[in-house]
């Protein structure tokens, strides 16, 4: 038998509108023929309002004839198109063209600079990645890692912004439970919290030459210095 919506709003409709018997009624509706006794003595789904299962696809007027004119008869449901369009269907995993994938280490390194609280589960589905490249990354394994930069993965167009923001706040939100749960954790001034930012772009930068300015030498480094 085919599935059919709102089960117990088609009972109580089939129950209120029409001669069929408590079985018809729960063979067709899926429950139990106790259950469609107990809707029609007001004890069961009192609150819900019957559903027209004529009036929605899922029934013929002369199915329904059919089963009234004999007592044996088990209703067909016709399919529905309203069924098909609240089908869940299963996301394939994401495709990233061949000609993406060298900049998804990019984008990783970015989650990893600017949100750490975004699962490595998240990023490997948002990107289409695998945990281990993700941790390579983060821990300075992989084999590029001389040539990662952090990129946000919207401007490398690995990810549309909505989606990018859903993820970060759903994260950010999950989070914040966790903080609440454990007792809350108080905001960090606007100084120590850039802090963390600026160790991890030194840790990018690395493997860098150290391009700073030294003091001039002075006449007595050069020369030494005179005895009057």
């Amino acid at each position: 038998m085919t599935d059919i919506l709102y089960p117990k709003a088609t009972a109580v409709w089939l129950v209120d509108n029409t001669g069929l018997t408590f079985e018809q009624i729960a063979a067709f509706c899926g429950l139990h023929p106790l259950e469609v006794k107990g809707i029609a003595d007001g004890e069961v789904a009192r609150d819900i309002r019957g559903a027209d299962p004529i009036g929605n696809g899922q029934l013929t007027r002369e199915e329904l004839a059919k089963a009234e004119a004999d007592s044996t008869y088990r209703l067909k449901a016709e399919i529905s198109r309203h069924a098909e369009l609240l089908k869940t269907t299963k996301k394939a995993p994401r495709y990233t063209p061949v000609s993406r994938r060298q900049d998804r280490p990019d984008a990783i390194a970015w989650f990893v600079r600017n949100h750490p609280e975004v699962t490595d589960a998240q990023i490997s589905k948002l990107l289409g990645t695998t945990k281990a490249t993700i941790e390579s990354v983060r821990n300075r394994s992989h084999w590029n890692t001389a040539n990662i930069k952090p990129v946000d993965p919207v401007t490398l167009g690995l990810v549309g912004q909505l989606e990018l923001d859903a993820v970060v706040k759903k994260a950010a939100d999950k989070k914040s439970k966790e903080l609440a749960k454990n007792g809350g954790a108080t905001l960090q001034p606007a100084g120590e919290a850039e802090a963390p930012v600026e160790a991890e772009d030194n840790a990018w930068q690395a493997d860098e030459p150290d391009t700073g300015r030294r003091a001039e030498p002075t006449v007595e480094d050069v020369f030494g210095r005179s005895d009057d």
